[in-house]
């Protein structure tokens, strides 16, 4: 795995482990590991989730079109396969609501010992090994391979404006929805009983 790393040039070692500790921390700070952040987001009573992904999405668009066009890094888009798509977020959806927490939020659960995340870790790799295994069949039903497809190739001479657009009305949405925390209510409620 390491040298795979190191082979596709995605930086030392160290930098890997970094960013990944980085992040794991946000995760943290944010409680986003937290299963009730994921239940007041599937319930509507909690933003910081989408408010997160929204700025994720929005900073890392412009961020990396701006590296993508000085050289300084290369992409290739996934296959727009609709079938595909549906499917792996039909799986998503359920594996999100069973265990009330997004994949990234997985190891760092694990991290601080929890069982039920244990369980969720475990069972991707599972069903990773499964649908390694039979990506040919399910590739076979899944209907036609549109090609890579992106917002920017329907007006390539605009692609720069575009991504830029599309990733300020996600900061922007990110800063105007409004702060809602549903793990605050849920622990005021706890209290509340306790009395």
């Amino acid at each position: 795995m390491f040298e795979l790393v190191q082979n596709q040039q995605h930086g030392s070692i160290a930098l890997v482990l970094f960013i990944g500790f980085l992040f794991g921390l946000i995760i943290m700070y944010s409680r986003l590991d937290k299963f009730e952040k994921m239940a007041g987001f599937l319930l509507f009573e909690d933003t910081l989730a989408i408010r997160m992904a929204m700025t994720t999405v929005g900073l890392s668009s412009i961020g990396f079109y701006i590296l993508v066009a000085n050289g300084y890094a290369t992409f290739s888009p996934k296959t727009a396969i609709i079938g595909g798509l549906i499917l792996g977020g039909v799986i998503f959806g359920i594996g999100l609501v069973m265990l009330g927490k997004c994949p990234s939020a997985f190891f760092v659960s694990v991290s601080e010992g929890r069982i039920d995340a244990f369980v969720g870790v475990l069972g991707g790799m599972i069903g990773g090994l499964v649908f390694t295994y039979s990506f040919p069949f399910i590739k076979s039903i899944l209907g036609p391979d549109y090609g890579q497809i992106r917002l920017p190739d329907f007006a390539i001479e605009y692609a720069g404006i575009i991504t830029i657009v599309f990733g300020l009305i996600m900061l922007i949405g990110a800063y105007m929805l409004p702060t809602l925390n549903y793990v605050d209510k849920a622990e005021e409620e706890k209290i509340h009983t306790r009395k």
